[in-house]
């Protein structure tokens, strides 16, 4: 892929930098000239991909911040001291998520927490910081999901916590026209990023491999989507026609079947 031809200006914050989809973000914002400001849990493995990018990109911007989403504490210094350091931010990528997939009577309280903290709270709280350092334009990237439009027995906490990312990042997108400021949702279905989730695409058969994108179509489809100021962006052909076969079946029909389905599933988080 050739690379843009204009430099950005001020720094592109992606969350969740070191997973599977996040570096998928972070090499298409170094493609596109974006210096970059990039969080994730592991010290370790931020230090890596800072050196990744420092092999492919001798002349990119990077800063790493090693920080738990999860932890209020850790967003709050995070928030410091990228405040502290001067940076300005022109894009802001939220990738970091939990998948956590069970009946909602095996979780515990720490697990409920956890799920809803990274996948909602720390988002919005990001999103809040970002327009408040923003350069002179932001873009705003909002990783939902496909499993957020209908209710997931089984997979009910990430499909309500996807699902009210949505609708906040719908909401502020009206909030902040003629600001500045462009915020899409993107709802991709599986990626397959990491071994157990390959595993249930291949398990899905045709239609789950139809239905999967790579972390680097997800990615690139996002920067386009947010770029045009989309309101939200279903990812790939088959995640739309799934969609829109299937919104005018009855809920229960809709919520039987994934029951039956997902209720086969059980994984934690990674």
């Amino acid at each position: 892929m050739k690379k843009e031809k204009e430099k950005q200006t001020g720094y592109a914050l992606v969350t969740g930098a070191t997973g599977g989809l996040g570096k998928a973000f972070v090499f298409a914002l170094a493609r596109r000239g974006y210096s970059l400001l990039l969080t994730g849990r592991s010290q370790e493995k931020l230090s890596a991909l800072e050196l990744e990018l420092k092999e492919k990109f001798p002349d990119l911007k990077t800063v790493v911040y090693p920080a738990d989403l999860s932890n209020e504490g850790d967003r709050y210094a995070l928030r410091e001291t990228i405040t502290k350091d001067g940076y300005t931010i022109s894009l802001l990528a939220n990738v970091a998520g939990v998948d956590v997939q069970k009946g909602f009577v095996d979780y515990t309280q720490e697990k409920l927490v956890f799920q809803c903290r990274v996948n909602f709270e720390a988002a919005v709280s990001m999103c809040r910081f970002a327009i408040e350092r923003r350069a002179e334009n932001l873009q705003i990237v909002n990783v939902s999901s496909v499993s957020g439009i209908y209710p997931m027995p089984y997979f009910a906490i990430y499909s309500a916590t996807k699902n009210a990312l949505t609708s906040f990042s719908m909401a502020l997108r009206q909030e902040m026209k003629g600001k500045g400021v462009k915020v899409t949702a993107i709802l991709p279905g599986a990626i397959p990023t990491r071994e157990d989730i390959k595993k249930q695409i291949e398990e899905q058969g045709a239609w789950g491999k139809l239905a999967a994108k790579s972390p680097e179509k997800v990615a690139e489809a996002a920067l386009k989507a947010v770029a045009k100021n989309k309101r939200k962006t279903v990812i790939g052909f088959w995640n739309k026609l799934l969609f829109a076969a299937t919104r005018w079946l009855p809920l229960s029909w809709r919520l039987a079947f994934i029951a039956r389905r997902w209720g086969k599933i059980s994984k934690d988080a990674f």
